[in-house]
């Protein structure tokens, strides 16, 4: 995403990216980015978290107003609140609906 991006502002749009893969970010360097240390597949938090997604939306969006120089990375502050084999195991809707309820 982060060559996306890199062409998406030449066209005079600002971008920033939300990444749960630091090293990567680091080496792509998009123009802006925030990295969250989540599970891959759950950038802005775990399902039906609205609170948690907006936090981590207004903190992207605030960077794009704000980032002082082109390759900002910076770390949230967010805490994934469980393991990071929570959906380890039994995929099925069903398991899941019953984990997404703990």
């Amino acid at each position: 995403m982060g060559l996306v991006a890199r062409v998406v502002e030449e066209s005079g749009i600002p971008t920033v990216s939300v990444s749960t893969g630091r090293d990567i970010t680091a080496l792509v360097r998009p123009p802006r980015s925030v990295f969250v240390n989540f599970p891959m597949g759950n950038t802005f938090g775990r399902p039906r978290d609205r609170e948690m997604q907006t936090r981590i939306l207004r903190d992207a969006l605030g960077l794009a107003a704000t980032a002082p120089e082109p390759g900002v990375l910076v770390d949230l502050p967010y805490v994934w609140p469980e393991p990071f084999e929570y959906f380890a195991g039994e995929t099925t809707p069903e398991a899941l609906a019953k984990q997404l309820k703990k």
